[in-house]
């Protein structure tokens, strides 16, 4: 009944609301042969025949769409057509007017929502006919830091192979460097030895010449023949002396760029250590912001388990200002006693509170550290490939991610603190 996908599902969640209209994305690459008749239907997992849907939609496409191209859409089903809350699995699945399956998504749930405390609230634009449209999309923290997560891992395997590929540039130019120096030590002897032959010729044209000179002395017939020899003689020794120089000068460039050739391999190891102990010190700062951001974690987790206990307090204090309204005669001093263990409550919580701005006052003050540090590294880096610099985007990156964690933390404790503040007033308030 499955043939070669080319339908692909995107973005399904893992659980669905009944009470809101889901929305199903996908996309269609260029080999699928779309159709009118084409329709989106929510299975239960484990179906066998594509009649068992439980509800289904038309899978429309954009206006404008042409065949054998790539295109994504989505298709909505409404709130009423929806399975009620059950742990029940279902999956789209896409079919086309044969009747085949093209596509079929992860398998997914609807259950009731959650606090509002466990979910998040994430603003996506989509592209309607009338212009943009703006939608909120409610999802479970847990969900949105795991995808946060696997985010930060890709990246970090991006980032390592970049690393590896540096690496293997720099061994490939250490090679490189090593031919080259051996090529010139190879073209430096062969000058070597053709400038030890020009010196024995020299010196054999002067043999030659000393000898021509004591024969002339002797030999006064030749003359003639022996001044053209002479001037011959002298004409190639003027010649060799020249070439020489000219060797002697192309050797002292030789060795100069030899020179220079060495101090650039030395500059290019030195940046090369300074990148890889800049990257491991990113890595340990990483490391010790996640370790801070797990403590942050466990102690907001212990503030809210503090307030379940402040409000389990202040209900029990509820239920006895109730019992005493008819004995308020006779339990005013009770009473009085019960206002004093809510004052207490509150103060107690009040200095909390301010331990915790402080404590993250303190974190962001290292936090503002750290990234002057940052930067001021990255203006030494400068000069560096550009997989230095994708590293420091992603470092970038991170950290505004880790802000908006901490932003939203501050709000949580900020909404947590006015809601205990509000119950002691109304306990006080009905208490009086």
């Amino acid at each position: 009944m499955d043939k070669q996908s080319t339908v692909v599902f995107r973005n399904v969640g893992q659980l669905y609301f009944p009470e809101t209209r889901v929305e199903c994305h996908y996309s269609l690459t260029s080999e699928h042969r779309w159709s009118s008749s084409d329709w989106i239907g929510i299975f239960e997992v484990g179906w066998s025949s594509v009649k068992q849907y439980y509800t289904y939609t038309w899978a429309l496409v954009p206006e404008g769409y042409t065949e054998c191209t790539d295109v994504n859409s989505c298709a909505l089903f409404h709130a009423f057509y929806l399975p009620q809350p059950s742990p029940v699995e279902y999956e789209f699945v896409y079919v086309d007017e044969k009747g085949e399956v093209c596509a079929r998504s992860r398998p997914f749930t609807f259950c009731a929502p959650k606090p509002l405390e466990e979910l998040e609230t994430l603003k996506e634009e989509r592209e309607e006919e009338d212009g943009e449209e703006e939608l909120l999309l409610v999802i479970p923290r847990a969900q949105l830091l795991q995808s946060q997560l696997e985010e930060c891992l890709q990246k970090q395997v991006g980032i390592q192979h970049a690393l590896d590929e540096a690496k293997k540039e720099r061994e490939q130019e250490r090679e490189n460097s090593k031919l080259g120096k051996m090529e010139w030590e190879l073209e430096r002897e062969a000058m070597k030895g053709e400038i030890t032959e020009l010196r024995d010729n020299l010196r054999h044209n002067s043999d030659t010449l000393k000898k021509v000179e004591g024969k002339h002395k002797d030999v006064k017939y030749s003359q003639e023949n022996l001044t053209y020899v002479l001037s011959k003689l002298m004409a190639e020794k003027a010649e060799s002396e020249q070439r020489v120089r000219d060797l002697e000068e192309d050797m002292k460039v030789l060795t100069d760029s030899d020179k220079e050739g060495n101090m650039e391999l030395e500059r290019l190891k030195e940046r090369v250590k300074k990148m890889s102990s800049q990257m491991t010190h990113d890595e340990e700062k990483r490391k010790s912001l996640q370790v801070e951001n797990e403590a942050a974690l466990v102690e907001v987790r212990g503030l809210q388990e503090r307030l379940e206990a402040a409000e389990h307090v202040a209900e029990s204090l509820r239920r006895e200002l109730r019992e005493l309204g008819t004995h308020q005669g006779h339990t005013n001093t009770e009473l009085h006693q019960a206002r004093l263990q809510v004052a207490q409550l509150t103060l107690q919580l009040s200095e909390d509170n301010l331990l915790l701005r402080e404590e993250r006052a303190n974190w962001a003050l290292e936090r503002e550290a750290y990234k002057h540090a940052a930067e001021a590294d990255i203006k030494k880096l400068q000069e560096l490939s550009g997989e230095v610099q994708r590293k420091e985007e992603w470092l970038q990156e991170e950290r505004i991610e880790r802000e908006k964690l901490e932003v939203e933390l501050t709000r949580e404790r900020d909404c947590n603190r006015i809601c205990i503040i509000s119950r002691s007033d109304y306990i006080l308030e009905t208490g009086e």
